[in-house]
């Protein structure tokens, strides 16, 4: 993908990204994933009024547990889950945290590029450095 804009952002750091070939993607850091969601403005736009999708973006539920528990984000911060749903971490309070944008966005790139070719189902085992 060669980035051209982010044109979107929710609270727990999903982007749509317009790339320079007129395509949007969706990078997701709670589930590791980055892909094309919509090929042209027009389908994009369509994606607004697909209730399912909008009800995924907003994550409403959970963006509210997040701001009574943890309060309201610091710029260019996001809510996020401490073990991504790729990982099999839940979608609870006891999984969320807040961090920096920046910093999400790096670790669910690296942590993708590390299991991207895992069978479904693979153990993984996380090492944490200082």
């Amino acid at each position: 993908m060669e980035p051209l804009e982010i044109v979107a952002r929710n609270e727990f750091g999903n982007l749509i990204i317009r790339d320079h070939d007129g395509r949007y993607w969706r990078l997701c850091p709670e589930d590791v994933y980055c892909e094309v969601v919509a090929d042209s403005k027009e389908h994009f736009d369509s994606l607004w009024r697909d209730l399912d999708f909008v009800a995924d973006w907003e994550m409403a539920v959970l963006v509210e547990a997040a701001r009574e528990s943890l309060g309201v984000l610091p710029e260019d911060w996001s809510y996020c889950l401490v073990i991504p749903g790729a990982l099999s971490g839940a979608y609870e309070m006891s999984n969320v945290k807040s961090a920096p944008l920046v910093e999400l966005i790096k670790f669910s790139g690296y942590l993708g590029k590390q299991i991207r070719d895992l069978p479904d189902g693979a153990q993984v085992q996380l090492k944490f450095t200082d």
